[in-house]
């Protein structure tokens, strides 16, 4: 079962029982593990309304992990800034999860309804293969080609503050790598390419820093492109190999499905979203991952704040009993 819309799209989707086409595919951040959706897409409205999606259907939590306090967080990223700082890097990004058992019963389906009408920019779903059950809502594109013109699209999306805030130096320094190491990739497969200007984008009751890219690419060009840009510095750093080896020595969790890519394909396009806000959902818990792209200039106080904020955007939705 999944249930998907599409970003500024209302329409609700899913998938019809035909085999031999994987419509909709989910990647880890690591690539080594993928779940897909079979069958062409269609219209799940009146599906959607008859379906109850309740904790019945989940499987218990035997995960067995629990959630770092803030003070091992804040201990964590001191360690994070201390290795960025010997080698000298742009950015390492550090993600953890917040576990929530606070509740008897989670209504999914009307979850997901509060979740949709709080991100309309976003591309948001919920699915559950009978042993993996996740929600999400992020906004952040790695890739949308065109099959027909060849376009290919993408976005630098970096910094984070609540949307009352200014942006600082650290923001905008955090987001400049990110801008180039596309540009840079980009540059191997096109020698049209478009680049916007940086420029707000709003995501909830926070907002990113965003650049938009369009380059024309050969068709055959695509697979290996999405596998350069992932993953972005965005949600991994910046050398890209070193930071994925760090990531796995210093966090505390395996990242699964969290800061991997969806990749949609429909007849017209073939579109790649990044995974973030999401969590993954139990009968007896929801484990909702979070991250944030570290500097030398970073303050953990501040990072352990921006992650409490990210996690309300999964957490604020679920209706809870």
């Amino acid at each position: 079962m999944i249930y998907f819309k599409l970003p500024f799209n209302e329409t609700l989707y899913s998938t019809d029982p035909q085999i031999n086409r994987n419509s909709i595919s989910f990647y880890s951040f690591d690539l080594l593990r993928q779940i897909s959706f079979e069958g062409n897409i269609i219209n799940a409205s009146r599906q959607f309304e008859q379906a109850v999606i309740t904790n019945e259907i989940l499987l218990k939590d035997e995960s067995f992990f629990n959630a770092e306090t803030k003070e091992e967080y804040i201990n964590s990223l001191h360690q994070v800034i201390t290795v960025i700082k010997e080698y000298q890097l742009p950015k390492l990004v550090y993600s953890r999860r917040k576990i929530f058992k606070d509740f008897d019963q989670i209504d999914f389906k009307e979850s997901f309804k509060k979740l949709c009408a709080s991100y309309p920019n976003a591309f948001r779903y919920i699915f559950n293969d009978g042993q993996n059950t996740w929600i999400g809502a992020f906004s952040e594109t790695l890739g949308k080609f065109n099959k027909t013109t060849h376009e290919f699209e993408t976005m630098s999306l970096a910094g984070t503050l609540p949307v009352s805030e200014e942006w600082t130096e650290k923001e905008i320094e955090e987001q400049k790598p990110v801008t180039s190491y596309i540009q840079d990739t980009l540059k191997n497969y096109s020698g049209n390419i478009e680049v916007s200007n940086t420029y707000d984008h709003i995501s909830g009751n926070i907002k990113h820093l965003r650049t938009d890219f369009k380059a024309q690419i050969k068709p055959e060009d695509l697979e290996s492109l999405i596998n350069e840009l992932h993953p972005t510095p965005a949600v991994c750093g910046i050398p890209k190999d070193f930071c994925k080896k760090s990531i796995q020595e210093l966090e505390k969790f395996p990242r699964e499905l969290y800061s991997g890519f969806i990749k949609v394909e429909t007849e017209e396009s073939i579109m790649y979203f990044v995974n973030l806000r999401c969590a993954r959902l139990y009968k007896d818990s929801v484990h909702v991952f979070v991250g944030g792209g570290i500097t030398a200039q970073s303050s953990p106080e501040k990072e352990w704040q921006e992650t409490e904020l990210k996690s309300e955007a999964i957490l604020k939705n679920l209706v809870v009993s």
